[in-house]
């Protein structure tokens, strides 16, 4: 009876010490080069997919959506590009602001992507900077000379997503806070007015 016991008590302590590397959220291992890039492979396989689809625009809109919540970190992008406003937000008008952030994104790049019908997005090269990834890719145009997209890649929140991305040299996270701050402002301050008028505004 005494041994039994004392088994119980081993297993519950190995199941409990075990528990850290099961919970929701948490990254299995540190983020690797090899970790980057398969996130930004898979990334341009959607977009590739998405933009030879040959869907209709609204269709290829809700399919970017799609897109961008699965594979961005929507925390991060919507406290950056709210900016100071984000600190007093209530926690319902954060979850709606990255819901029409999303949305915007969606429909803003998704013209943009648009452009690529019948091209091709290739990762060619991975660096590491400080804590996070930087993921080269090259989009390769009919008739246009190929440019370049950079996706910047972490795992801070736990799970391995991109939080910024360059086209054609243009920073996504700096040029959206710069927009939506200055819808912000427009509005008065109203975070409820921004987050129901964002998505048009794409």
């Amino acid at each position: 009876m005494r041994a039994l016991s004392r088994r119980r008590f081993l297993t519950a302590t190995a199941l409990l010490a075990a528990l850290p590397a099961f919970r929701p959220g948490r990254a299995e291992a540190a983020l690797t080069e090899a970790g980057a890039r398969r996130l930004i492979d898979r990334v341009v396989a959607d977009i590739n997919a998405i933009i030879n689809s040959g869907e209709g625009r609204e269709a290829m809109f809700r399919d970017f959506e799609k897109l961008f919540k699965r594979y961005a970190d929507l925390d991060v992008i919507a406290r950056k590009v709210m900016g100071p406003a984000w600190r007093r937000a209530t926690p319902a008008q954060r979850r709606a602001f990255k819901e029409a952030f999303a949305r915007y994104m969606a429909r803003k790049y998704g013209k943009r992507f648009r452009e690529f019908i019948g091209a091709e997005i290739k990762v060619t090269g991975v660096r590491r900077i400080k804590s996070f990834y930087e993921v080269r890719s090259v989009a390769r145009l009919r008739g246009q000379a190929p440019f370049e997209v950079r996706w910047l890649v972490s795992d801070k929140s736990g799970r391995t997503r991109f939080f910024n991305m360059f086209v054609e040299g243009v920073n996504m996270l700096t040029a959206e806070a710069q927009e939506v701050q200055a819808m912000l402002r427009k509005r008065k301050g109203d975070i409820d007015r921004l987050i129901r008028d964002l998505p048009k505004a794409a």
